[in-house]
């Protein structure tokens, strides 16, 4: 049974005595009507996120005691396995979750002191600082201990404006901080992505149970280019915009409000299995993936390409699947298709799609976390008030911001986003 240390009593350990502080101040917010008073609009964002602070800046202070608790071999005391097993008795999480933040903890202690600041500051969150220590453990054996403060540093500054996400696609290219050819920062990433890759492999596995009620249930683990081409083709079979805006619901479907994803999702998912080739099991997919890598990398089999479902493939994955159907490369300085329209059609090509994959990874609202495989192209400049069909006038937009952009209702702003290394990217607010 997990002890329950008494915070109420006269224990003289600092830790104690503070977190029976921060225990008092916590009964008076919750318990109290301070959450329930009404804010000004724009200040709920500013509160929700200094809540996020508190809640990283405890949680630095919880692995600083997880790595003491480790140095003194207080799991060996306790007669348990390691200190992976004795965090997860005492914090009722699971065991894998456990063991990392013991790795995450003894690392914050061995060497990663920008991470471990800005963690104790709540400037980043415990998922900010494991991808950082994973990309850190990773880099080359032959950087100097400066070095690799440079790249921390680096990473760190990253993580202020990135998710966890995004700041693990951005630390494959740390090596870029202290590393000025740009191919040895390819062949590092490629290297990295390899590992991955092979990793993936070995981890693959599905499995089944019958539930007796008329149900089966599942769980698999595939690599990331399987993934990525269930994931689309799910999401392009759950589309909610199943016919024209305003259509009824006999002809379009329910609408999404109506149907949770995951049922939505499980339909999508029953309708590919009831529709799988069964006479030719080699055929096309029915979702397009499009991978996008320079020429020159692909020649050389070094480097990473992009996926529009926004993941990575090393070079030599994107090699051995460029020639399957269902997967399109789009390959940089390589041949081209005419992508310029003018006036002489109202849509978007296929082929202006698959372009504009190499720039945009996202929705291009600003914020949206959509990926380019759910969005649809929008003319920047309307094709009724004279626009062009052009590539250089085209955006992504996700099903909801490609409505809210037609909505009167609101107003929108173009403004670069360098963050997500695209062209342009769009706010709104209501029209007064």
């Amino acid at each position: 049974m997990t002890a329950v240390l008494d915070l109420h009593s006269d224990a003289g350990h600092p830790a104690v005595r503070g977190l029976r502080e921060v225990h008092d101040l916590l009964d008076h917010l919750i318990q109290g009507r301070a959450a329930a008073e009404p804010l000004a609009s724009a200040e709920y964002a500013a509160v929700v996120a200094e809540c996020d602070r508190a809640v990283s800046r405890l949680a630095a202070l919880k692995l600083k005691l997880v790595a003491a608790a480790d140095r003194a071999e207080v799991a060996l005391d306790a007669g348990m396995s390691g200190t992976g097993a004795w965090l997860a008795l005492h914090t009722r999480s699971g065991s894998a979750d456990a063991v990392r933040a013991v790795r995450l903890a003894a690392a914050l202690e061995d060497g990663l002191t920008a991470t471990a600041a800005a963690l104790d500051a709540g400037d980043l969150s415990p998922a900010h600082a494991a991808v950082i220590a994973h990309a850190a453990e990773r880099l080359p054996q032959t950087l100097t201990a400066q070095q690799r403060e440079v790249v921390e540093a680096s990473l760190v500054t990253r993580a202020r404006r990135l998710d966890p996400v995004r700041l693990r696609k951005v630390a494959r290219r740390a090596l870029a901080a202290v590393e000025a050819d740009g191919a040895a920062v390819d062949a590092h990433e490629d290297a990295l992505l390899r590992d991955e890759e092979a990793a993936a492999r070995e981890k693959t596995r599905l499995t089944m149970r019958d539930n007796a009620d008329g149900t089966v249930s599942g769980h698999f683990t595939v690599p990331t280019l399987a993934g990525a081409i269930l994931r689309k083709t799910i999401q392009q079979l759950a589309s909610p915009r199943r016919g024209r805006l305003g259509a009824s619901v006999a002809h379009a479907g329910p609408h999404g409000e109506r149907l949770s994803w995951e049922h939505r999702n499980g339909a999508a998912f029953v309708e590919l299995l009831e529709h799988l080739p069964t006479d030719r099991l080699h055929g096309k997919v029915a979702a397009t993936v499009v991978v996008t890598l320079d020429h020159t990398k692909l020649a050389a089999a070094v480097g990473a390409a992009g996926l529009d479902t926004g993941e990575l493939l090393s070079a030599g994955e994107t090699r051995r699947i460029a020639c399957q159907a269902g997967i399109l490369p789009a390959v940089l300085d390589g041949a081209s298709q005419v992508l310029d329209l003018g006036r002489s059609q109202r849509f978007f090509t296929e082929a202006q799609r698959v372009a504009l994959a190499t720039t945009y990874t996202e929705c291009a609202a600003d914020g949206c976390d959509r990926p380019y495989s759910w969005t649809e192209l929008h003319h920047v400049n309307r094709w009724a008030d004279g626009g062009h069909t052009d590539l250089k006038d085209a955006v992504p937009l996700c099903g909801f911001h490609h409505q809210r952009i037609h909505d009167r209702g609101f107003a929108h702003r173009w403004t670069p986003d360098a963050d997500k290394g695209v062209r342009r990217a769009v706010t709104f607010h209501r029209r007064t």
